[in-house]
């Protein structure tokens, strides 16, 4: 391998190394946005939402309690859900799949 080549691939090293400690919750909170569970609607979730799932897009149920979306900071705790139910900072236990 030449020298250049040597030098591109540390540097894409240490940059894939950098990003990896990178988590999204403090993507988020450098957003002013926070993770809060249980508010959003069937398939538009922005991440995870529990076993069998993948990622963004891919709760199954409205206000699904263990599938997440970004709302801005300070606010996740007073949304309101039907039911007289709010969000949560934490997985909820309500409203999971079959």
């Amino acid at each position: 391998m030449s020298k250049k080549a040597l030098t591109v691939a540390a540097v894409a090293g240490a940059v894939a190394t950098a990003l990896s400690g990178i988590s999204m919750p403090d993507v988020a909170h450098a957003q002013g946005k926070e993770k809060c569970y249980g508010v959003s609607m069937k398939g538009q979730n922005d991440c995870k939402a529990g076993a069998g799932t993948t990622c963004a897009g891919t709760s199954t149920i409205d206000y699904q309690g263990n599938a997440w979306k970004l709302v801005p900071e300070g606010t996740c705790m007073t949304m309101e859900v039907p039911g007289d139910r709010k969000g949560s900072l934490e997985p909820l236990k309500r409203d999971l799949p079959a």
